[in-house]
């Protein structure tokens, strides 16, 4: 058993990067093997529409024809069996770096066909962690859920099973005092992060060993 996370935070020791991890741990706590990659450690782009992908009977048919770093990585994922992307909410969407990731590693799988199908091989357990520092009420009034929601139903139909974990309300900063962010309240996010995010850890834990337990 197999579970890859990919980390779609320029931050490696904060919010997404600790909650994958946490994920990974509850994997590896039932036997599976593990890693995570750090999209932003790699030089890659995103789809440049050459539908190389898609053309029929060519050498590339059905996975991405770019030669960049991403490329051994989009060939390791054939052989999981279950992934787990993150990212944190960027105005109102997951990063770049996560999107050019998306983007390369759906849609060489998908057929342009009556029903969208799939042209990966296997059902595989895959799911995505985002983070934010809003609190869920300004979460749902400017519908920063919507686009993580639409990538859970993608990866879905792709993959075969999806599901999602939104944390918000996280913290940004180790000490607010030292930034301009006078719209948080202070006491509130170090309240949070002291009593709900070890919690949130727990939700992630908790959907790695969902992971690495055999379909």
């Amino acid at each position: 058993m197999k579970v890859m996370a990919f980390n779609g935070s320029p931050r490696k020791t904060w919010n997404t990067a600790t909650l994958l991890n946490k994920a990974l741990e509850g994997a590896a706590s039932q036997g599976a093997e593990t890693e995570l990659i750090h999209l932003y450690d790699l030089h890659y782009s995103g789809c440049k529409s050459c539908f190389a992908c898609k053309l029929k009977e060519g050498a590339s048919y059905g996975k991405c024809a770019t030669k960049d770093e991403l490329t051994p990585i989009l060939a390791k994922i054939k052989d999981a069996d279950a992934l787990i992307l993150g990212s944190p909410n960027y105005i109102g969407s997951p990063t770049g770096a996560m999107k050019s990731f998306f983007e390369r590693l759906i849609y060489p799988y998908l057929v342009y066909d009556e029903t969208f199908s799939t042209l990966f091989t296997k059902n595989i357990r895959t799911g995505f962690i985002y983070t934010m520092s809003s609190n869920d009420a300004w979460m749902k009034q400017m519908g920063y859920d919507q686009p993580v929601r639409f990538i859970e139903q993608v990866m879905g139909l792709v993959f075969g099973m999806s599901e999602l974990l939104i944390v918000n309300d996280t913290s940004q900063f180790d000490d607010y005092s030292k930034y301009v962010a006078t719209r948080f309240d202070l006491v509130a996010k170090a309240k949070r992060r002291a009593e709900v995010f070890p919690d949130d850890c727990k939700k992630a834990f908790e959907m790695g060993v969902r992971f690495s337990q055999r379909q």
